[in-house]
């Protein structure tokens, strides 16, 4: 285990990455539906020929790309919906009757959008667009759909995945197979990181402040970003309470890295960091915060 995270070639895979990420990500879905819209489009077409079916070229190409356009656009909700009920292995079971609910949903607006754009495009070429009966039409989608939002589902989580391995994961330390441990475990001084095949500690004075996501909470460490399987609530417990403040629903401060607290008129604040971060701080946490922040009171002269 190296004490530091090397500065080689391998472990800047991440930041290498970063600026390319705001492309790669919608870049990938679009390519996807894209290739997938025109390969699908070119069976649908040659079963059409090999079968005789009175169907014009044009009319699979309709049906293939209405359906990939509306997937597209959900994507950002699936996004979303997996980002607020994250899936894993240790909750998949609770989670999974939310997940086939919006299965549903997404099959229902997929249909939904598909057949409006289906019409439109049969419009305007003078022709009607019929979609048959919707109850029958729909479950036959919605078996369709289930596997396609599956594979959405899963595809997001990988990619999640190998971000944090690319990242850095943190963990708390562990107790020994043998002996007691060199620190508290239930106040722990020290993480462990792992990012790609490597370990390193990082100190919990280093951290500079900590933010909920999903079910992660990303520690901020000399600009870098390293997500721990934890809630907010679950690791302000078990922080030293001298050193770090909650200072909002998804933030926890470092009180050594808070430059100036900034009142708004909404009774919340800005906390402006030492090296220019700015972080939100709510009405209920922010008198608190200054009181700690502010210098003890000098005894009065004798």
């Amino acid at each position: 285990m190296t004490p530091a995270p090397s500065r080689s070639r391998d472990l800047d895979a991440w930041e290498r990455y970063r600026p390319w990420r705001r492309w790669v990500e919608p870049g990938f879905w679009i390519a996807g539906f894209l290739v997938a819209a025109i390969g699908n489009s070119l069976t649908v077409n040659m079963d059409v020929q090999r079968l005789h079916l009175a169907f014009q070229a044009w009319q699979p190409v309709v049906w293939e790309t209405s359906s990939g356009l509306v997937s597209l656009a959900l994507v950002p909700a699936v996004v979303w919906f997996t980002r607020r009920w994250p899936l894993a292995l240790d909750n998949w079971r609770r989670a999974l009757p939310a997940y086939l609910a919006a299965s549903i949903a997404w099959s229902a607006l997929h249909v939904a959008g598909m057949v409006a754009l289906r019409k439109l495009a049969y419009a305007s070429v003078g022709d009607s667009y019929d979609f048959g009966s919707w109850l029958q039409q729909s479950a036959y989608e919605y078996l369709k759909d289930v596997r396609s939002f599956a594979g959405m589902v899963f595809t997001i989580e990988v990619y999640r995945l190998l971000l944090r391995r690319m990242q850095g994961e943190a963990s708390l330390l562990s107790a020994p197979d043998e002996g007691p441990p060199v620190e508290a475990l239930d106040r722990p001084g020290r993480f462990l990181v792992r990012k790609l095949g490597r370990e390193f500690l990082v100190a919990a004075a280093d951290i500079e402040w900590l933010q909920a996501s999903g079910n992660y909470v990303n520690l901020r460490v000399r600009g870098h970003d390293y997500p721990l399987r934890s809630t907010i609530a679950g690791i302000a417990e078990r922080l030293d309470p001298t050193r770090f403040a909650r200072i909002h629903r998804s933030y926890i401060v470092n009180l050594d890295q808070v430059a100036s607290i900034e009142p708004l008129e909404t009774g919340d604040a800005r906390v402006h960091l030492r090296d220019g971060t700015v972080l939100p701080c709510s009405r209920r946490q922010r008198d608190a915060l200054r009181d700690r922040l502010a210098p003890p009171a000098r005894a009065p002269a004798a």
